[in-house]
């Protein structure tokens, strides 16, 4: 929702280092604050669970429900992620802000069942205790509602209580795990609650936040749906990622760097604790693209979109578009920078570091570290190009690039574990995310080459008819909401008259 660049342009506009700070920090939040929190809450229950006294069985077990826990929410999400984020613009952007609310509570009731589903038939046959595996499907649960929470939280211009929420649920969470050492109470399902507590607190909070801005709530739970059918690509392009980024960390579970934990609970500390520190190479990326990119492109985005709603001049038009793309290029080109830079620093600085705060660590980590980073940071520059695609609604392109990002890193690492040579893990990740990078930067050059064309020419002459798979189910899933609000009025008309009846006797 590029909108949000218009209200971090007045932060950035305001004088002195503190605004500064302010401005990058609320971008930071707005934009990875669920990543910083998923990481501090998994290096910080590792951290009181060794103050506690747990074992290094339940440690790591402990850490593998809760990354188990993650994967999860992040690869339901991410199929819907794309498809929510356009229909609630749409809807804003239309002046239907009442269908805002209503597609949250559609969207989480779907991906809450798949979830329940999915990740409660493998922990039935997981080897955990009975109370272990409903706190990870819990705790599995709640990320899912907060990270859809998070698109709709993107509309909002109140930072301060944004950042002022994530503060209080990390806080909280921490503060329960403490005390939890202090009384000498640490278990897997201690540590398990106090995550929950913190996200679940973020999850209400969140949830008023949005009730605030959006008050108005009126029509169907599952209208977000015909956004399925009328754009396809942008769906699977939100299901490649997530695939492309984490396959590669669950193929070797299966592979020689494995550790049976207990049960199908299995991780690879070797690949793992790497693949953690390298990812946070990019996180620099993630805020810089709101900042530069949106904050500077998006209003010559606007004001070259507008003038052709406004019939603008061919002269202005073309005006527009050479400033849109020249402002384009460049922050595209500072963004690299930034990249290249950190990934070098990272590189660089990053394996004495290592060595230094977690002793013992092997030369295969090492150098499975710099491929990771390597790969990360093409991903970084490679997910803002396709960002850049969606703004320009090049929804093939991205769907292109992502397909060949997810089927290199997941192929290749599984080459790797089968006949690879085991010091080269990591570079079937480090492949995808390149491929993924030099794709993507073809495909904006040739679209954007071609914008007028696309913008004009390929428009439908004839409006869609709806229909479709997820249409279909739209229907019966509006038919059946209908029925139950009508039981539901009908209850309440009985209850009324009987009251009235009584009244009158």
């Amino acid at each position: 929702m590029a909108g949000i660049g218009f209200s971090l342009k007045k932060l950035f506009k305001k004088k002195g280092i503190f605004n500064l700070c302010k401005a990058y920090g609320y971008s930071g939040i707005v934009t990875i604050g669920p990543m910083i929190l998923g990481i501090c809450l998994l290096v910080g229950m590792a951290f009181v669970a060794r103050m506690g006294g747990m074992s290094d069985h339940d440690r790591e077990l402990l850490n593998c429900m809760l990354t188990y826990s993650l994967l999860v929410a992040l690869f339901v999400t991410n199929w819907f992620n794309m498809v929510v984020t356009r229909y609630v613009s749409d809807m804003i952007f239309e002046g239907k802000e009442e269908k805002v609310v209503p597609s949250f509570f559609g969207a989480v009731a779907m991906e809450l069942v798949i979830c329940f589903v999915m990740y409660g038939i493998f922990l039935l046959f997981a080897g955990a205790k009975p109370a272990q595996s409903i706190l990870c499907l819990w705790l599995s649960m709640i990320l899912i509602v907060v990270w859809t929470e998070m698109i709709y939280m993107t509309a909002l211009k109140d930072f301060q209580a944004i950042v002022l929420t994530f503060a209080i649920s990390l806080m909280l969470g921490f503060l329960v795990a403490l005390i939890l050492v202090i009384i000498g109470k640490v278990s897997i399902e201690t540590c398990l609650l106090s995550v929950i507590l913190g996200y679940g607190v973020l999850c209400v909070r969140q949830f008023k936040l949005i009730l605030d801005y959006f008050p108005k709530s009126e029509g169907s739970y599952f209208s977000f749906l015909y956004w399925f059918d009328k754009f396809p690509a942008l769906a699977t392009a939100g299901g490649m990622v997530g695939i492309g980024l984490f396959s590669h960390i669950i193929i070797m579970y299966f592979g020689p760097l494995q550790v049976q934990v207990q049960g199908l609970f299995y991780g690879a500390p070797e690949y793992d604790v790497p693949a953690l520190i390298a990812f946070l190479s990019l996180l620099i990326t993630t805020v810089s693209f709101v900042v530069s990119v949106e904050v500077n492109f998006y209003p010559k985005y606007s004001n070259y979109y507008g003038l052709f709603g406004d019939k603008g001049a061919i002269k202005d038009i073309k005006l527009a578009g050479k400033e849109m793309l020249d402002m384009l290029s460049r922050e595209l080109i500072y963004l690299a920078c930034k990249q290249l830079f950190t990934t070098i620093l990272f590189v660089i600085m990053g394996p004495p570091l290592i060595e230094i705060f977690i002793p013992g660590i092997s030369s295969l980590s090492i150098s499975i570290y710099r491929f990771l980073c390597v790969g990360y940071g093409s991903y970084a520059i490679a997910n803002s190009l396709m960002l850049i695609e969606l703004y320009f609604e090049d929804y093939r392109g991205a769907f292109m690039g992502t397909v060949v990002f997810a089927v290199f890193s997941t192929f290749i690492n599984i080459w790797q574990i089968l006949y690879g040579d085991i010091h080269y893990y990591g570079i079937g990740f480090f492949v995808g995310a390149v491929l993924f990078f030099l794709l993507s930067l073809v495909r904006l050059h040739w679209y954007t080459g071609r914008l007028p064309y696309f913008l004009l020419s390929r428009q439908s002459l004839v409006p869609d008819t709806e229909k479709g798979l997820f249409v279909s189910i739209s229907r019966l899933l509006d038919k059946r909401q209908l029925r139950i609000q009508k039981r539901k009025a009908d209850r309440l008309n009985r209850k009324v008259d009987k009251l009235m009846k009584e009244s009158v006797k």
